[in-house]
């Protein structure tokens, strides 16, 4: 009988071409699962599902997935297994035994990510793959960034945020909360919310920052979220700086 193994992950995205296996494309987080555990237990194939899929080059420290699995393996021994065989830059933090029901995707509730800048006039070395370096000559105004998100928390249609501009689904989200804040040369920004459309949290930390530098005004998002039309936002910014960081379940 099959068993439904939770597993909680974080991994270094920056040499991967994201969470989603693709046909022609080794480097894939969930292809990565699925070819070692399928190994491990001996099946034919295994089906790895995501709470998300993150993009290329993101990074994530609470990502969830789930699967079917044939195997009377222990979970610890399972995790054992996994860190021993999987690249060092993929970790299974936590293995445990799900319901039948479980689906890391559809139960989710709601995600935390967390975007990272870094500025002024020294180069971030050792943080380089993680952060956004921003240019030496910007220095956004963390008031008018927090003016600008509040206009963005509450649920809208986020269609102006959205990279795909032909996305079938309802491009309507709740964005509970965006938290700015500066570390010494760090600008973090942590949203949560119950979904995330794609490339949606980078375009809105491109137009927070935009906000920031005086590129555009924090009263001018309203007018954005109206226009529905993505070519009004802001850039989207670099995959580097984002991490998801937990996934929500009731």
């Amino acid at each position: 009988m099959k068993r439904n193994i939770r597993f909680l992950l974080e991994y270094d995205g920056s040499r991967y071409y994201g969470w989603a296996k693709q046909p022609d494309q080794e480097m894939t987080i969930q292809g990565k699962m699925e070819q070692l555990l399928a190994r491990i237990t001996g099946m034919e194939s295994v089906e790895v599902i995501g709470a998300g899929r993150t993009d290329a080059g993101v990074h994530a420290r609470g990502m969830v997935c789930n699967a079917h699995l044939e195997t009377d393996l222990p979970v610890d021994e399972l995790r054992s297994l996994c860190n021993q065989y999987l690249p060092d830059d993929i970790c299974v933090l936590e293995v445990k035994e799900a319901s039948p029901r479980f689906h890391a995707r559809y139960l989710a509730t709601g995600k935390t990510y967390r975007y990272t800048c870094c500025g002024g006039p020294l180069k971030p070395v050792f943080e380089r793959k993680y952060v956004w370096t921003i240019p030496a000559e910007w220095h956004p105004d963390l008031n008018a960034m927090r003016e600008a998100a509040a206009f963005l928390t509450g649920t809208h249609d986020f269609a102006s945020f959205c990279a795909n501009p032909r996305v079938k689904k309802s491009t309507v989200r709740t964005v509970d909360s965006i938290e700015i804040a500066q570390h010494g040369p760090f600008l973090t920004l942590t949203y949560h919310g119950d979904g995330f459309l794609q490339h949606m949290v980078r375009i809105l930390t491109g137009t927070l920052m935009e906000c920031g530098i005086g590129w555009r005004t924090p009263s001018s998002i309203p007018e954005l979220i109206e226009a529905r039309d993505r070519k009004q936002a802001g850039m989207t910014a670099p995959a580097s700086g984002l991490c998801l960081m937990s996934v929500d379940y009731n």
